[in-house]
């Protein structure tokens, strides 16, 4: 046997109180660049229990009703009965917005980044979506639970949801499936058994019949640990928008720069530019050029160009990494400016990244490989 190690992450559901603070922000985002695809907007929420509180820069000619997006997508989500830990039309909502600072405005108009930081893209092929095994997992369950409460609300699930998975890896290679924890919210009716017994029918099971090949031997589930959850949702934890970001991107399995996503316009690098890696990453294992990689890339507030494209292959490249290096630089404009026009994010609908990550949707712009071609040389 080779080099044997755990890796485990974890996924929240869209009922999560973080995950309806990152839905609310990238809600009002979708409807200010809707109205106007120029607007700067910075938006953060806290959820606390009974309140949603919103707030931040925006600078646009646009006119949106805040509060009517705030309960609208609260309510979408499942909140809207305080019995489930929030109520979307009788929760108080706080709005406390003004305009984006002129000093900031002004290296983003001459089209630098909007701020300084290290943006962070991995890609790996061992899924079919070039994510890392574990936290493809971890958002197919959560995703799947969503879908069965929407589907069957007699069931008894209410919206916030927890999961967690743990892959035994040889070599750097992920080999079998160790540990599944699901944290379900509940109704208060149902018995622990009862609660038990419908998670691993309707959601587990069904998930990990897609990965078959993983499963070898048994596995260790932990399904409602504490043995009940049925207060949840902001009622029993306070959300904030930007609190998952590990949720969002691999799992714990690639570095982190710390800048949070959501409520963030394509001007903003935190985002655009964590895009635009996981793009690079993706199409560099696309093209046969490395198993893994991770793309590191780093800005200058005001600056165009990244000061710094770093690429790291794990020993797994086929080519030269400064090779790779000089192919990218040449074939991706990694500016703000060229980012955006690259993926049309000014047009990109936000609100579905909020729910089950950032990266592995085929329907998200950065996602697509058509540009690997360019870097087989």
């Amino acid at each position: 046997m080779g080099l044997y190690q755990i890796y485990t992450s974890e996924s929240v559901s869209e009922g999560h109180p973080d995950k309806v603070a990152d839905q609310i922000s990238d809600a009002l985002l979708d409807e200010f660049l809707a109205q106007d695809p120029t607007a700067r907007v910075a938006v953060e929420t806290m959820l606390a229990h009974g309140v949603a509180v919103v707030s931040g820069e925006v600078t646009t000619a646009a006119y949106v009703d805040v509060q009517r997006v705030i309960r609208r997508t609260i309510k979408e989500i499942g909140y809207d009965d305080t019995r489930v830990g929030f109520d979307g039309d009788n929760c108080g909502v706080l709005v406390a917005i003004q305009g984006q600072s002129p000093d900031i405005a002004m290296g983003v108009d001459t089209g630098g980044a909007g701020d300084q930081g290290m943006m962070f893209g991995m890609a790996t092929n061992e899924t079919a979506e070039l994510m890392p095994l574990p936290i493809s997992i971890a958002h197919a369950l959560t995703r799947k639970a969503a879908q069965v409460r929407h589907d069957n609300i007699k069931m008894g699930l209410r919206p916030d949801a927890k999961s967690q998975v743990s892959v035994i890896y040889e070599d750097g290679r992920p080999k079998r499936i160790e540990t599944v924890v699901i944290s379900h919210q509940h109704d208060e009716s149902l018995s622990q058994d009862e609660v038990k017994a419908r998670v691993m029918e309707a959601i587990v099971r069904p998930v990990l019949a897609d990965y078959e090949r993983y499963i070898d031997g048994d596995i260790t589930y932990h399904i409602n640990p504490t043995g009940r959850f049925v207060i949840g949702g902001p009622a029993g934890d306070t959300g904030l928008t930007g609190r998952k970001i590990i949720v969002d991107t691999y799992g714990g399995m690639c570095p982190h720069g710390g800048g949070a996503f959501s409520g963030k316009d394509p001007t903003k690098v935190d985002r655009s530019a964590a895009y635009m890696a996981r793009h690079i990453a993706k199409c560099v294992v696309a093209a046969g050029l490395a198993e893994r990689c991770v793309v590191g890339l780093a800005y200058a507030i005001g600056v165009a160009q990244p000061v710094s494209v770093n690429l790291e292959t794990f020993g797994t490249e086929t080519i030269d990494i400064a090779t790779i290096v000089e192919r990218v630089k040449s074939n991706f404009d990694m500016s703000p400016n060229g980012i955006i026009k690259h993926f049309n994010l000014r047009s990109h609908k936000y609100l579905p990244t909020a729910k089950n990550g950032h990266f592995g949707n085929p329907a998200f712009a950065w996602e697509r490989t058509d540009e690997a071609a360019a870097l087989k040389g």
